[in-house]
């Protein structure tokens, strides 16, 4: 019966999940009311509060949904390049970052931040500790095992530093994703290989 209730659980989280990410891509973070959000769930108020409780609840489970999206997308590149480092970390910031510019979600926190709604801005920027710690730790373990000739320290400053100026980009963008890419690559690499000859 447990593991009923929790399938059932997950289903309607993501179903008010879907819903609030409908109704923020096409009418911004800030007109998000979670009434409209039961009411596009097909579930009560109620229900929509014992489940998140607050507007900044649902954004925040918002947030780490498409992150762990990004995350699955990321290793899938890594994957592809796992014999070289800085191959892996071009096609992972690249992959990161043109999905950034296609995802409707991120458009809308985008947009929000300049009209001055930046509550959304708020969980990839100053309140990001859950992006960061979820990508840093995933992206830890997996260079801990892909690259195990980096010792501790380099592979600690070197995923710190990919997930910050990734994630900064992602929010102000400057050159093009490719450009991007390959330069967060380079830096990566040479703190990843300090003594390396580059």
């Amino acid at each position: 019966m447990t593991r009923f209730r929790e399938s059932v659980r997950s289903l309607l989280r993501e179903q008010v999940l879907d819903a609030a990410h409908e109704l923020v891509a096409s009418e911004g973070w800030g007109k998000l009311r979670l009434a409209g959000v039961a009411r596009a769930a097909g579930v009560s108020r109620q229900t929509l509060y014992n489940e998140f409780g607050s507007k900044e609840a649902v954004g925040k489970a918002l947030i780490q949904r498409e992150l762990e999206g990004f995350l699955l997308g990321i290793q899938r590149e890594l994957d592809a390049h796992r014999d070289n480092l800085e191959a892996a970390a071009t096609a992972g910031v690249g992959f990161t970052l043109r999905q950034a510019v296609d995802n409707s979600l991120i458009k809308a926190v985008m947009l929000a931040a300049r009209g001055g709604e930046d509550d959304l801005l708020l969980y990839l920027t100053t309140r990001a500790e859950p992006v960061f710690d979820t990508a840093m730790a995933m992206l830890d373990a997996y260079a801990t095992e892909a690259w195990p000739e980096v010792d501790a320290e380099s592979r600690s400053l070197a995923v710190e530093t990919i997930v910050r100026l990734t994630v900064s980009h992602i929010v102000q963008p400057g050159a093009s994703p490719t450009q991007t890419a390959r330069r967060i690559a380079r830096i990566t690499t040479r703190i990843a290989y300090p003594t390396a000859g580059h």
